[in-house]
């Protein structure tokens, strides 16, 4: 970790629903920064808007005021465009939700992120270059890749997806709830996988949780409650 200039910074930032009459205020005024290689859990009970956070940083949903940069880029400065390029190269997701493609095999569900960032299979057409290569190995899904998702456990199929939010090595990664859907080996499993990837690879990670155990793989705990960081 450093402790330059933060790789996210938020001020500010609040974020309101309207419900037809009823104005719903998911965010109220949140300020956090996140440093280069910092491995952040954003903790808090359902409705704290630790959700609407990690959608905001991902630049899914547009906040109703505030200010956050990513990189050093003015993310409400950006255009639609801008936005969606920031998300193809420099943003990786993992959710609860594995979201991969049931009839292709993992070298192709992770391939298909290579393919909507622009970059021609490299991977699809011949050998994985030994630093990506490495990655899987980390993963423990090296000898799974050619296996479809229906043949491989749950905590194989979130090891995927990870592998896929990371193959165009993002400044950040997202994950919300990564755990959600495994059981106990699992998710252990999964967490200690998103440490390693922290320390070894120095893969900078925001993670949104409402399990506690799981926060503690963090660096840093950040507990957020009624659109309030604590």
């Amino acid at each position: 970790m450093t402790n330059g200039q933060p790789i996210i910074s938020i001020r500010g930032l609040r974020k309101t629903y309207h419900a037809g009459e009823v104005d719903v205020q998911a965010l109220r005024g949140v300020d956090l920064d996140v440093q280069p290689g910092e491995f952040v859990s954003v903790v808090g009970p359902s409705g704290s808007g630790k959700s609407t956070l990690f959608h905001i940083v991902g630049g899914l949903t547009p906040p109703t005021s505030g200010t956050i940069h990513i990189a050093g880029r003015d993310l409400l400065g950006m255009s639609e465009a801008e936005r969606t390029e920031l998300r193809k190269t420099s943003v990786g997701f993992v959710f609860q939700k594995y979201n991969l493609l049931p009839t292709l095999t993992a070298r192709d569900n992770i391939e298909i992120a290579r393919d909507i960032a622009g970059k021609k299979g490299a991977h699809k057409n011949g050998p994985l270059d030994p630093e990506f290569l490495d990655m899987l190995k980390l993963l423990g899904i090296e000898s799974r890749l050619d296996h479809k998702p229906r043949a491989l456990s749950g905590g194989e199929q979130q090891r995927v997806a990870i592998a896929r939010a990371i193959v165009n090595r993002p400044a950040i990664l997202l994950a919300d709830e990564p755990t959600g859907n495994l059981d106990t080996e699992n998710s252990n499993a999964v967490l200690e996988l998103l440490r390693d990837l922290n320390r070894r690879a120095g893969q900078t990670i925001l993670m949104i949780t409402h399990n506690p155990e799981a926060a503690g793989y963090g660096d840093r705990i950040v507990h957020m409650r009624d659109g309030h960081i604590e």
